[in-house]
């Protein structure tokens, strides 16, 4: 087919004039020949002419063309022949000449668009066609992902012919490596962009799971609806097998396959940032194996290897996923453990339980080949609890720790801080005092005071102490936190609460003492306890107290953790007629959609805020941004640790009216906090 853009661009505008006139001319002579001017059929001669013209050389030729067709046949072919000046039927005649003729050229235009069009298409689809066999595997399904349609990439790549897929949706490649929420997003980020891209693990016909790299694009007609999508993919297998090679080889021990120096390096950096955000702190544990370049020599280095990497495998198995143990070179290792406790005695405690852990699959037997050999290691630990210190300086206390545990003998553990094994000895004696205190009755309880902005007594926050036989008192910073790893905080938490209630079952009798509030901490272990919610209902029930004088506090932490859990318990509490205040609020990661859910009656702002209020902008603002918040919230605030009229008087122009702190009095004994009472 005639391409007519083509042929009119390679034609000049008087060239083609030229040849639609030579048109005419021979349909002139073509009429002279075959008929005499006296047979009529005036015009039929010079309706072909016309259409060639309009066909191959365009309109305006054409146009020239038909006027003069019309006029030469009026002047020859139509009676009185040879004259312009026509009867009436002969000038009617050549208005329905020129009209045909018009019609003739809106027509022949009309073919000549349908032709360029169909050109257009053909070549458009013997593309597509090119293009579809691609060495990218293509997939086309309906608007309900029903597939249409596969090349012979896809049949390639999956193993799937088009027959057996046709017809299916693309479920049937599913590897089940992603759940159900992935492929929600992707189809929410098509349906919402119309486009997606990423990589996916799929799986053959023949069974094998491949990584692929999958592109997803909506096909919308003209009013925006999606009529197909358009899958398209490339299997990513070899490159990702080259990604690996690389990847280990660059961090990771060939011999052992644990993180090398630099990876382990590179995670460490990352760990002490973690460790300054969250508080917690961590340890470095440097581990060396004793008496084993005897070994190497005397049984070989591929027996050394084998020792190496069993070795490896017992330290792995003695930690968490999230921690680290890497072969620095050697027979030297390193071992690092996260987040173990915000209380650097917590820490030090579960550090040592780990290496006592490491130092008795150690000292087992080893199976290398025919040998069997009794080996064991010594191990220096250091803990680290944010960024202050250097990684190389801590790995070097941890390196000086392992050469005083080779001095003590070898096979043991020693911590670089020599205090630190001496607290350690003195917390492990006190948790065999822990055991016996609650029952020996050396827990009392204190009680500090709550006021409000005319120093009006609302009620007291009642804090535990410990109070040893030989009078000595021992501070809840040191025993709370060994309590909530042994598990007896239970019992000393349920015992709190229960002298908390008995204490207002009293108060109620005393006019003084009658309205007043009692605050009492739990601990998250407590609260989420199976059977807090009975024990709450228990002791308000048996003690027969007004339920609103009692008020429980939680921190922001033991909040979060769980938190549809949390909110149901907290609700059951609640229809109690118990109240809820949030302690030490600001100093962890509360989350604002969270918070306006929770059944909260009170919020306490923490003292490290209050302490520098006056002088520190930033404590001021935050202080004044929860005031307003509660505000909002419908909360009230109670303001900890103020201890002086300047903080009070700050807060209270801010809206704060409720105070707790060493202005207005410590936490001391019941006898002294009622005699305060009277005191006023």
């Amino acid at each position: 087919m005639w391409n007519l853009n083509e042929l009119h661009e390679k034609l000049s505008l008087p060239l083609r004039f030229t040849l639609a006139v030579a048109t005419f001319v021979l349909a002139l002579v073509f009429r002279i020949w075959l008929l005499p001017a006296e047979s009529g059929l005036a015009f039929m001669t010079f309706y072909p002419a016309i259409i060639i013209c309009f066909y191959l050389f365009g309109t305006g030729p054409s146009i020239l063309v038909a006027i003069l067709s019309a006029a030469v046949a009026h002047f020859i072919f139509i009676p009185p022949f040879r004259t312009f000046f026509a009867t009436s039927s002969g000038d009617i005649a050549v208005v329905n000449f020129l009209l045909s003729a018009a019609m003739i050229g809106i027509v022949v235009r009309k073919l000549q668009d349908y032709a360029r069009r169909v050109s257009s298409s053909v070549v458009d689809l013997r593309i597509a066609a090119t293009a579809f066999e691609t060495h990218e595997s293509l997939m086309i399904t309906d608007a309900n992902r029903v597939i249409l349609r596969v090349n012979q990439a896809f049949t390639t790549d999956t193993g799937y012919t088009s027959e057996e897929v046709v017809g299916q949706t693309p479920r049937i490649l599913k590897s089940g490596r992603h759940n159900a929420g992935f492929y929600r997003e992707m189809w929410e980020t098509v349906d919402r962009t119309g486009t997606w891209q990423g990589e996916i693990w799929d799986r053959r016909k023949n069974g094998d799971i491949y990584p692929k790299w999958l592109s997803i694009s909506a096909v919308k007609n003209a009013d925006g609806a999606v009529t197909h999508y358009i899958g398209s993919h490339i299997d990513i297998s070899d490159r990702k097998s080259a990604e690996k090679e690389i990847h280990l080889l660059a961090f990771y021990d060939p011999l052992t396959q644990l993180p090398n120096r630099r990876l382990f390096m590179d995670r460490f950096h990352h760990a002490l940032a973690s460790s300054a955000r969250n508080g917690r702190a961590g340890a470095l544990l440097f581990i060396d194996l004793d008496n084993f370049k005897s070994l190497n020599d005397s049984l070989g280095h591929d027996i050394g290897d084998l020792m190496l990497q069993q070795v490896g495998q017992r330290l792995t198995s003695c930690v968490r996923g999230d921690d680290t143990v890497s072969r620095l070179g050697g027979d030297e290792f390193v071992v690092m453990l996260e987040n173990l406790s915000e209380h650097l005695f917590e820490a030090a405690a579960r550090t040592e339980f780990v290496c006592e852990k490491m130092l008795t699959l150690l000292s087992q037997s080893y199976q290398l080949e025919t040998h069997e050999y009794h080996g064991g290691a010594s191990i220096g630990a250091t803990l680290f609890k944010g960024n202050s210190l250097a990684p190389d300086e801590l790995l070097k206390q941890a390196d000086i720790a392992m050469y005083q545990a080779k001095q003590a003998g070898r096979n043991t553990v020693r911590f670089f801080d020599q205090q630190m094994q001496a607290d350690l000895t003195s917390r492990f004696s006190l948790e065999g005092e822990l055991h016996k205190a609650l029952e020996n009755h050396e827990f009392l309880l204190h009680y500090q005071i709550q006021v409000d902005s005319f120093h009006r007594a609302l009620g007291a926050e009642v804090l535990i102490r410990w109070i040893r036989p030989s009078h000595e008192t021992i501070s809840p910073v040191q025993f709370i936190p060994l309590a909530e790893e042994t598990g007896l905080i239970l019992p000393i938490g349920h015992w709190v609460l229960d002298t908390a209630c008995a204490q207002l079952k009293t108060w109620e009798s005393a006019l003084l003492t009658r309205d007043l509030v009692l605050s009492v901490n739990i601990s998250a272990k407590q609260f989420h306890h199976a059977g807090f919610v009975a024990q709450v209902h228990d002791v308000v029930q048996r003690h027969a107290i007004n339920p609103m004088r009692l008020k429980l506090e939680l921190t922001e932490s033991m909040l979060l953790d769980n938190i549809e859990d949390t909110i149901n318990k907290m609700h059951q509490i609640k229809a109690l007629g118990v109240s809820f205040s949030m302690d030490d609020f600001g100093t962890g990661y509360s989350s604002l959609q969270y918070l306006k859910r929770l059944p909260l009656d009170q919020i306490k702002i923490d003292q490290s805020f209050v302490r520098d209020i006056t002088s520190d902008p930033n404590d001021a603002a935050i202080v004044q941004t929860i005031i307003a918040m509660a505000e909002t919230l419908g909360l009230n605030v109670v303001a900890e640790g103020v201890e002086t009229e300047v903080q009070r008087e700050f807060l209270e122009l801010r809206g704060c009216t409720h105070f707790q702190g060493y202005l207005f009095g410590k936490p001391v004994p019941l006898a002294q906090f009622e005699e305060s009472l009277k005191q006023g």
